[in-house]
């Protein structure tokens, strides 16, 4: 049985200034997927050739932002930075298993977990270095990269920005129904970064067409745009993206879960130390310790204490 992580076990707490940071990234990353609808252009053969290189140098100073901050503030570590380069590296190996073949995709169950885990910021990385990674490692670099990061990070970030008391079944039930949600969040995104450049897309339906159309409303042409996600990813892709998140959380779900909790109990993510002077030495002690007030270990203490003070000794 799983138990709701606690603020010490999110690797990265995200603080105000990395919480003002990802905000601003987050509105940044929405305008560049947006900012077709809110002007004119015209459709093009090479999309988001030109652009994609600018946003992605865009994106790579937004995560040493974000590492940074959290560095300054005290909620990252060098065991942080280990975590998540397993994980990214975890990513990046698991994403050819499923190459995105009818939807198969095989990243994202682990950045739900991850994120449910060790916090929003963490997730947020997570996102970006998973996709960055496994782009290298199966030479999918294009001008989809940096929207593929974005999309990617918002997971991530979600899933730590989901409630943390619910437990057990019901998180699993929580951590599933997420899944479904954001596969097909991902491949409507990820439809929006190259609808309005494409040309040909005049299939007909009872309304017209699903074309982008410049100039138009922007209700106008997302509904148009809504109509092209239905016809060409929704009942394919994003199903089957929606099915692989599904079964992975439930059939890998509660081990992973524990697996992680427990690594992060063990690297005691974010405890703060201190010295306190107790019969005539320093002791150190982690503030963190999750076992300082368990029963056993305060009976145990009691009985050492009575014991040294039977013979005479200083408690210890």
């Amino acid at each position: 049985m799983t138990t709701p992580a606690t603020e010490e076990t999110r690797a990265i707490r995200v603080g105000l200034r990395s919480a003002a940071v990802l905000t601003l990234a987050s509105i940044a990353g929405l305008m560049m997927f947006v900012w077709p609808l809110l002007v004119r252009v015209e459709p093009q053969t090479m999309q988001h050739a030109p652009d994609a290189p600018f946003i992605f140098i865009g994106i790579l100073p937004v995560l040493i932002i974000v590492v940074l901050a959290e560095f300054s503030e005290g909620g990252m570590d060098s065991k942080a930075l280990a975590m998540l380069g397993v994980l990214s590296a975890v990513n990046a190996a698991l994403r050819p298993l499923g190459a995105g073949t009818a939807g198969i995709e095989t990243v994202f169950f682990m950045l739900v977990l991850a994120g449910r885990v060790f916090g929003p910021g963490f997730g947020f990385v997570l996102g970006c270095t998973s996709l960055f990674a496994s782009a290298l490692l199966t030479a999918g670099v294009g001008p989809w990269l940096p929207f593929q990061m974005m999309c990617s990070a918002w997971i991530g970030m979600g899933a730590g920005l989901l409630p943390r008391r619910v437990s057990g079944k019901a998180e699993i039930a929580m951590l599933v129904a997420y899944g479904i949600v954001v596969a097909y969040l991902f491949g409507f995104l990820m439809n929006l970064w190259f609808w309005p450049f494409i040309t040909g897309a005049e299939v007909p339906y009872h309304d017209g067409h699903i074309s982008y159309v410049p100039g138009d409303p922007v209700g106008e042409n997302l509904h148009r745009f809504a109509v092209f996600t239905l016809l060409t990813s929704t009942g394919g892709w994003d199903t089957g993206r929606a099915i692989t998140n599904t079964i992975a959380i439930i059939v890998l779900g509660p081990a992973i879960l524990a697996t992680l909790r427990r690594a992060s109990r063990k690297a005691s993510f974010g405890a703060g130390h201190k010295f306190s002077r107790l019969g005539g030495r320093h002791v150190h002690s982690s503030v963190a310790d999750p076992t300082r007030d368990h029963p056993a270990a305060t009976v145990s203490r009691v009985r050492m204490r009575t014991s040294a003070g039977r013979w005479g000794c200083p408690g210890r």
